[in-house]
């Protein structure tokens, strides 16, 4: 917490020079939760420890980060600080990383959770975790990056003596969906697109889940999201491809396939436009290495 406040205090400082806007942060304790009259964070960071513990009984914690997740909030991890998110429930059936030596605990404790050890940091968007004790480096420079700007980070990694992009071979996403709109519907249907993107979806089936008419639900959905539907699918879909080509040795057409797009052809063409590079090039050039991972296949309905 000391290494994660001198991040953004050194980030912070930088901004003042640059006269743009500063990071407010706050530590809370587990007994010191704000109720529901505060608003939402911006961020939570559930930090690393070395004591061992892994928060199972943490049920008001469990509850509170849900919340704050359901809100807009970006909820994210350390380390060991995974287990938190885990045992909140906000994990089943997506990608996350933690420290190598705890992937056996892990993968025990959370089987829906499509785990990547070998990874330093996993960005989903709305749920991002760190790897190993240490990873709170990245972690802070990310946000830094997320909410600051690149050129703050830069600075920032600089005065700390850090090189970030000698830490990982990956970029950072380009994707950043506003979850902070308020239009609680039109949330639920974000988080439920993350878990559902594979599957074959309509405009309609949105709708549905958004249990709103479909003239209203496209309004409201461009209003929240600066996106119509399907164009927010599709980067939905493209960045999820990014995050199996830079983490596995799945064969491009399987990677199309998971993320929704049955034509091998029709992925590549999209990819490409969104991307700059065909996924063959994009692994080539960041693909974070490790063992030849295999992804759990996701249920198509």
């Amino acid at each position: 917490m000391a290494g994660l406040g001198d991040v953004f205090l050194v980030a912070n400082r930088q901004c003042a020079r640059h006269d743009s806007n500063r990071l407010a942060v706050r530590a809370v304790a587990a007994r010191d939760l704000p109720g529901a009259a505060h608003a939402p964070f911006q961020i939570v960071i559930v930090p690393p420890n070395l004591s061992g513990a892994r928060g199972q009984d943490a049920t008001r914690v469990h509850g509170w980060l849900r919340d704050q997740h359901a809100a807009g909030t970006v909820i994210a991890s350390a380390c060991a600080g995974a287990f938190w998110l885990g045992h909140s429930g906000l994990l089943e059936g997506r990608a996350a990383t933690t420290h190598w030596a705890l992937e056996d605990e892990f993968r025990a404790a959370f089987p829906q959770t499509m785990l990547h050890p070998e990874h330093l940091l996993v960005d989903e968007n709305d749920i991002v975790t760190a790897g190993g004790l240490m990873a709170w480096v990245d972690l802070g420079l990310y946000v830094v990056n997320r909410w600051l700007g690149p050129q703050i980070k830069s600075d920032t990694a600089r005065q700390l003596l850090v090189d970030p992009a000698g830490r990982e071979q990956r970029n950072y996403r380009s994707f950043r969906p506003v979850l902070s709109h308020g239009d609680a519907p039109i949330l639920r249907v974000q988080h439920w697109l993350e878990q559902q993107a594979h599957e074959t979806l309509s405009v309609a089936d949105m709708a549905d889940a958004a249990h709103l008419l479909g003239r209203t639900f496209l309004r409201r959905f461009k209003v929240a999201t600066g996106l119509a539907p399907s164009d927010y699918l599709q980067h939905v879909r493209i960045e999820k491809a990014r995050g199996l080509l830079e983490r596995t040795r799945l064969p491009v057409g399987e990677v199309a396939w998971r993320t929704g797009y049955q034509d091998v052809s029709a992925f590549s063409r999209m990819f490409r436009a969104t991307t700059g590079l065909t996924p063959g090039n994009y692994r080539r050039r960041f693909h974070v290495g490790g063992p030849d991972v295999q992804a759990p296949r996701p249920q198509q309905m």
